[in-house]
C-alpha cells in the first residue's frame, strides 16, 4: 500500500513480515495445510500473543481499512494459511456485532487472543452466487428454539468452538427477509461436523443441524443486514491478500525468467514473453490502483460499492496472471514444489469464495442480489 500509517499498523506491519520470514517457507507451509485444522496451531497462538488476532477484531480499536489492506497484503505475498479473515474478520466481529452482552462477556475476549474460533455457517448447497439462500429453519417449540438443515461450505470450521449459523424463522422475530442469525456451540447436541478440502487445500467443515436445540439468548441481533456488513471488510481483506499473492507470484517469475535459459539465452530476452510479462505487470497495478481507490473511499458511502468493483476486477485479473505465470515455469509451475502453483490454488479460492466476480460486478453496478 502507497498509504501512510500510524505507528501502530506500522508495527503491526513488521511483525506481520518477521512471522512470515520466521515461520514460512514452501516445505513448511505444506505441513501447516497437512494438520488436522489446515493450519498450524502454533502459528495462530503466535498471532495472538502478537496481537494480531486482537487488532482485527471488533472488540478492539482495532485497525482502519489501510491497516487491514496493508496487513493482508503482507500475509499475501508469505502464503499465510491461518485462518484470520474467516474466524475473525467475518465470524468474530458479526458476533461481537450480534451477540448479547452475556455471550460477549463469555466469548470475546477469547475469540481476540485467539484461545477460541467460530465460524460462519451460511453458504448452503443450491444457492446462487451473491444471493441470500437459506433453507435451514428455526422454529420454537415448547418454548425451545430447533435448528433443522445443512450448511454444506464452512470455511475454517474445522476445529471450531461454535458457529454462526443462520437460518429461516417460522413464528420467531427475524429480519424483512425473514432470516436470523443463532449461535451454536460445536458441542451441541444433534450438530454434525464433516470436513472437507478446498481448493488451495484449506480445511472447510459440512454442518448438519438434526433438530438442534439451543436457547434464546443464543439468537443474535442481526440478519442479510449485518451478513452484508461483515463481508465488507472481510472482501476488503480477501482483495488485498490476492493482490500479495499477486505480486509473490509476478516476482518469482520474473526473477526465473531472468536466470533460465532456453536455446542459449534467457527466457527473459523473448520478445514474446515480454509483452505477455508486461501485460501482466499492467493487470498487477490496475488492480493495486482499484485497491487504492477502495482504501481512499473509506468513511464514504461509497466505500463497499469501491471494495466490489477491486473484487469484480482482481478476481479474474488474478487468476488469468496465476495462469501465465504457470505457464512461464512449464510443468513444475503446477505442483507444490513451487509457490507458483501454491499461490494460484489461493487465487483460485480467492476470486470465488464467498461470491463470483460476476455477483461483485453486479453489487458494484448497485444490482441488488
Amino acid at each position: 500500500m502507497n498509504f501512510e500509517l500510524n505507528e501502530d499498523e506500522r508495527l503491526l506491519k513488521l511483525l506481520a513480515e518477521r512471522f512470515v520470514a520466521d515461520r514460512y517457507d514452501l516445505e513448511r507451509r505444506r505441513g501447516y495445510l497437512a494438520a488436522e485444522h489446515g493450519f498450524s496451531p502454533d502459528n495462530w497462538a503466535l498471532l495472538g500473543e502478537l496481537g494480531l488476532t486482537a487488532a482485527l477484531a471488533a472488540d478492539m480499536d482495532g485497525l482502519d481499512a489501510t491497516g487491514i489492506a496493508t496487513l493482508f497484503e503482507v500475509l499475501g505475498r508469505g502464503l499465510v494459511v491461518e485462518p484470520l479473515i474467516e474466524n475473525v474478520l467475518v465470524a468474530a466481529r458479526l458476533f461481537a456485532a450480534t451477540a448479547p452482552q452475556t455471550w460477549c462477556e463469555e466469548w470475546l475476549a477469547d475469540l481476540s487472543s485467539g484461545a477460541r474460533r467460530i465460524a460462519f455457517a451460511h453458504a448452503e448447497e443450491g444457492g446462487r452466487p451473491g444471493r441470500l439462500w437459506v433453507e435451514t429453519r428455526a422454529e420454537e417449540r415448547n418454548g425451545v428454539t430447533r435448528l433443522t438443515g445443512a450448511k454444506a461450505y464452512v470455511p475454517a470450521g474445522s476445529g471450531a468452538d461454535g458457529y454462526i449459523v443462520s437460518a429461516r424463522v417460522s413464528g420467531m422475530p427475524g429480519d424483512e427477509n425473514g432470516l436470523a442469525l443463532f449461535f451454536v456451540p460445536a458441542e451441541a447436541a444433534g450438530l454434525t461436523r464433516s470436513g472437507w478440502l478446498m481448493a488451495d487445500g484449506s480445511t472447510a467443515v459440512s454442518l448438519v443441524l438434526d433438530d438442534v436445540a439451543i436457547g434464546a439468548d443464543q439468537q443474535l441481533q442481526g440478519g442479510a443486514a449485518e451478513i452484508a456488513q461483515a463481508q465488507i471488510v472481510a472482501n476488503l481483506a480477501r482483495t488485498a491478500e490476492a493482490l500479495g499473492v499477486m505480486e509473490r507470484l509476478f516476482a518469482e517469475t520474473l526473477d526465473y525468467l531472468r536466470t533460465r535459459e532456453q536455446f542459449g539465452a534467457k527466457l527473459g530476452s523473448f520478445q514474446a514473453i515480454q509483452h505477455r510479462m508486461a501485460a501482466q505487470y499492467a493487470a498487477l497495478e490496475q488492480a493495486r490502483g482499484l485497491l487504492n481507490l477502495a482504501l481512499v473511499s473509506e468513511g464514504a458511502s461509497a466505500f463497499a460499492r469501491a471494495v466490489q468493483g477491486a473484487r469484480a476486477f482482481i478476481g479474474p485479473a488474478s487468476v488469468t496472471l496465476g495462469h501465465e505465470m504457470m505457464q512461464f515455469h512449464g510443468g513444475m509451475g503446477m505442483t507444490d514444489e513451487l509457490p507458483i502453483g501454491q499461490g494460484h490454488k489461493r487465487l483460485l479460492v480467492l476470486s470465488r469464495w464467498p461470491d463470483s466476480p460476476e455477483a461483485a460486478l453486479d453489487l458494484f453496478a448497485g444490482i441488488e442480489s
